[in-house]
């Protein structure tokens, strides 16, 4: 439990019976992160990622998360950009418009259902020329043999895995969608956050467990050719704050270069 002290400027960590046990100042790393933990918690109760857009189209994610990102893909100038998981299209919008900044790149859609009006809406988007939609199990035969035949020798890519949440389900898209993953760049896990969320509303049982993050501490675990990055500002920080307030916690993997 925390209370927040604006006036003075400084967060207050309390016991179970409601004592204060430290006192930091909102400046300090850890009380941002401490703050920031239940912002996060908030914004699931609120609904607040359900509030943006993209060119257009509905992006559910955190708007820090797609800053991040955008950081990702500026950092490796992947020649494509796979994501599984489609919804609305905003991420995909995002991405293409990203690489179209960038004068190369293209972006591959995988979704186990592209409903209707969504698939008409992306379709019509003046960037879908440089999108390719997949309506398919993500992790079937069939599916990984089409992405792989869309992806030439020698390019750059970058996954991010937004589909299906369980932990067996993302781990299977790890193991599948690993072997794609250019040295140095990045495969994303991403809602890790159900495990910060579990017992709020629209959460499962399981969730403390059954979820990205715990998917992706396996698959580094068990692939020596992956390792997790510390979730940190990347090129530039000139605050005190250290930590990525994200969706996304301990998702970020990166394939060894060497």
């Amino acid at each position: 439990m925390i209370t927040i002290d604006d006036k003075a400027g400084v967060v207050h960590v309390l016991d179970d019976a409601g004592a204060i046990t430290r006192t930091l100042p909102l400046s300090d790393p850890e009380a941002f992160a401490i703050v920031s933990r239940h912002w996060i918690r908030a914004t699931w109760d609120a609904k607040y990622v359900y509030s943006f857009s993209w060119m257009g189209r509905p992006v559910i994610q955190l708007p820090d998360d797609l800053l991040r990102i955008q950081e990702l893909i500026y950092e490796v100038k992947p020649d494509v950009v796979i994501e599984t998981g489609i919804a609305h299209g905003g991420s995909l919008i995002f991405h293409a418009s990203l690489l179209k900044a960038m004068g190369k790149g293209r972006v591959i859609g995988v979704d186990i259902e592209i409903r209707p009006h969504n698939r008409k809406a992306i379709e019509e988007h003046f960037l879908f020329d440089m999108i390719t939609l997949i309506e398919a199990d993500s992790v079937s035969d069939d599916t990984l043999a089409k992405v792989g035949a869309l992806v030439k020798p020698g390019e750059k890519v970058l996954v991010i895995l937004d589909s299906l949440h369980t932990k067996d389900h993302v781990l299977k898209e790890l193991e599948a969608y690993g072997p794609l993953v250019s040295p140095g760049s990045y495969i994303l896990a991403t809602d890790g956050v159900m495990e910060l969320v579990a017992g709020g509303p629209r959460t499962g049982d399981d969730w403390a467990w059954n979820n990205p993050r715990q998917a992706a501490l396996d698959f580094v675990r068990d692939n020596a050719d992956f390792e997790l990055v510390p979730m940190t500002p990347r090129d530039f920080n000139e605050g005190t704050a250290n930590d990525w307030v994200s969706y996304f916690p301990d998702g970020l993997i990166r394939k060894k270069a060497g």
